[in-house]
């Protein structure tokens, strides 16, 4: 029995190279309506939340007689309530998460500045030195432009996210078709 492998390679590198290009056009819709993927972005970490609150609440009350019932349960509290908020207030949602964000990447910064300190005997312990300088500002500039970035921020960076990671689908779906196109070469010794 004889199968076909080369189309069978094809047709999940055309698959890919599609989601590539979906992601590409998505990523660019996102960055150009910010206010519209920001609110999208917010609605899905609220569904995110809820959904794993209720996850959570089943799992309490599967495991009750294990101990720690009433932690399970204010933690799934925690949880639902918190995506439901977010569900309601949605423009207060992201204006929280706008300085959550700028949050975490200030303290990551300074953790990224400490860690590259520690490192500084080592060859190319410049680079986390750079990174967190980097992250650093970018936790500033959020906070230091919050509430007026708020509407706009989150968006626009998952459109960036999703833009780039479209584009690296679509390298390494035209990078894996022109490999498997090309003869193995010999090597030599």
């Amino acid at each position: 029995m004889t199968t076909n492998v080369s189309g069978e390679i094809d047709k999940s590198f055309n698959n890919s190279l599609l989601i590539g290009v979906i992601l590409i056009v998505l990523g660019i819709a996102a960055i150009a309506a910010p206010a519209v993927s920001t609110i999208f972005a917010e609605t899905w970490i609220a569904a995110i939340l809820a959904s794993a609150g209720v996850s959570k609440l089943i799992y309490a009350f599967q495991t009750r007689d294990r101990g720690g019932f009433i932690w399970k349960l204010l933690l799934s509290g925690l949880y639902i309530g918190t995506g439901v908020m977010l569900f309601v207030y949605p423009l207060t949602g992201v204006l929280t998460l706008t300085l959550l964000l700028g949050s975490f990447l200030l303290t990551e910064g300074i953790f990224e500045l400490i860690l590259a300190f520690r490192l500084r005997p080592q060859q190319n312990w410049t680079w986390v030195l750079g990174d967190g300088i980097i992250t650093l500002l970018l936790g500033a500039m959020i906070w230091f432009q919050w509430p007026f970035n708020a509407r706009w921020l989150i968006g626009t960076l998952v459109g960036a996210s999703v833009l780039f990671t479209g584009i690296s689908r679509v390298m390494l779906s035209l990078n894996g078709r022109s490999s498997l196109s090309q003869p193995n070469q010999p090597t030599e010794a």
